[in-house]
């Protein structure tokens, strides 16, 4: 036995207590190799803390936990974590899909505009600060998320993140703190978060709003993650009613229009019901009450102009670069020079798809459209594979794991909602697209090796003959 690694870990625990000798290091020399030992036995677990904390943004809900940096330290520990179980113990298989290769030849495209980009720093900025976290552990996430354990910890844990955040918006509006508007919510607005926008914060919320439905609809799983669905889904939705947002409301509407669809059998109910929710929705949410937007101006009102001025900004952008765009996250920068009404200030584009038409021309937003498309088919192909592994399940007395149906139209509902409330909010260079994309193929991969193993193979078409 080789006492090395003992030694070392003895030399840094020593080193620390030099530097800061508190009694702090000692608690923390006996708690670390638990932890480290754990961690790397679950893999996945550092990489969805990760997702979490990058994505919700806990470190800005709660300021307190800022100086910690904890994004960075489960950044580093998703990696050392996936390269230890990759290259050393071998117990995670690299794997390609067609869906990785689309958004590869979309990352690629990116990194070529920001060459050039009109404004090359704030494109690197925003490269090397969010976008090369997000391509790398968009592969990351797809390799160590491949197991039903992860599927349910990953909806599990998304949604009381949810929650968690809905929770804070609610008690801000409560309180009066960082409202927009005079009305609108918004979490860390003073010291510069991302939710300290509306819209954003709204986007946010989306994330995890299909998995509560998902969990509360199915039946296949615990009273206590059903509860648990319940809970949350009305939570969410509160916090996402008080940011007013109309493309928060909107992506409310696609995700229950999606489950309802499931569920329905009266499709002319179903629209009907849609039609009488969706005024109600605008009302309890007090969009008439916003000072842009609100039901005082008069015609298409100040907002959605700003949009439409935005809307045609980016389509000459992308009209003047159509192979590169003007660059990540140079739309704001250009808007002067593009927009036909000035008011005065630069505005964001307020839509996924004109975002990615400026920034990456008419050539990116062809691969990104065509990468949603497979990820899109993808899953609707899950279908059949999953009710045929469902059938072998039943016939062989080993049922397939409870969490891999509601997960799947977990999945299909965030991408509805995303199509949905893409067209208002900004989600093309931002986390959520990619974490549905990285789950997505994870479960792909997953139902495909079930299949391969059980030798089961499901036919694109039926036969002729088959009556």
């Amino acid at each position: 036995m080789s006492y090395t690694p003992v030694v070392l870990y003895t030399l840094l625990v020593g080193l620390a207590w030099i530097a800061i000798p508190h009694p702090a290091i000692v608690v923390a020399a006996g708690i670390a190799p638990v932890i480290i030992v754990q961690v790397f036995k679950y893999p996945f677990v550092v990489c969805l803390g990760f997702i979490i904390f990058s994505f919700f943004r806990i470190h800005e809900v709660f300021p307190v936990l800022g100086p910690l940096r904890i994004p960075n330290l489960l950044a580093l520990g998703s990696l050392a974590v996936l390269g230890y179980h990759l290259f050393i113990v071998r117990d995670i298989q690299m794997y390609w899909s067609e869906q990785l290769t689309w958004f590869s030849r979309f990352f690629v495209l990116i990194v070529i505009g920001l060459v050039f980009a009109t404004d090359r720093p704030e494109a690197f900025s925003y490269f090397t600060g969010i976008y090369v976290k997000i391509g790398i552990m968009t592969f990351a996430i797809a390799w160590l998320c491949r197991l039903p354990k992860d599927f349910i910890l990953a909806a599990r844990l998304l949604s009381v993140s949810g929650m968690v955040v809905a929770i804070v918006a609610m008690t801000n509006k409560a309180n009066g703190i960082g409202l927009v508007e005079g009305t609108r919510v918004t979490i860390g607005r003073d010291i510069g978060s991302v939710l300290g926008d509306p819209n954003d914060l709204s986007l946010v919320l989306l994330f995890p709003t299909s998995f509560a439905v998902s969990f509360f609809l199915s039946k296949a799983l615990s009273k206590t993650d059903r509860l648990l669905g319940l809970v949350g889904f009305f939570t969410i939705v509160s916090g996402i009613i008080a940011t007013q947002s109309r493309g928060g409301l909107l992506g409310i509407l696609s995700i229950c229009g999606f489950f309802a669809w499931q569920k329905v059998k009266s499709k002319m109910l179903l629209i009907s019901g849609g039609a009488i929710l969706g005024p109600i929705l605008l009302v309890v949410a007090g969009i008439s009450d916003r000072s842009s937007g609100g039901a005082h101006e008069e015609g298409i009102d100040e907002s959605s102009m700003g949009r439409i001025y935005a809307w045609q900004a980016a389509f000459g952008m992308a009209l003047a670069n159509p192979l590169t765009g003007v660059g990540l996250n140079n739309f704001i920068a250009n808007y002067f020079a593009y927009s036909p009404h000035w008011d005065g200030l630069n505005h964001a584009v307020h839509s996924t798809w004109f975002g990615i038409m400026g920034e990456a021309g008419f050539l990116g937003f062809g691969v990104f459209i065509t990468l949603l498309v497979s990820i899109i088919r993808g899953l609707l192909a899950l279908r059949q594979k999953i009710a045929k592994l469902e059938q072998w399940g039943i016939a062989n007395n080993q049922p397939l794991p409870a969490i891999v149906e509601p997960y799947w139209l977990a999945l299909l509902a965030g991408f509805a909602s995303f199509c949905v409330s893409g067209t208002f909010l900004t989600q093309g260079f931002t986390w959520p697209f990619y974490v549905l994309m990285s789950l997505s193929v994870g479960l792909m991969k997953y139902i495909d090796v079930e299949m391969e193993d059980k030798g089961l193979s499901v036919d694109a078409k039926p036969s002729k003959d088959k009556k």
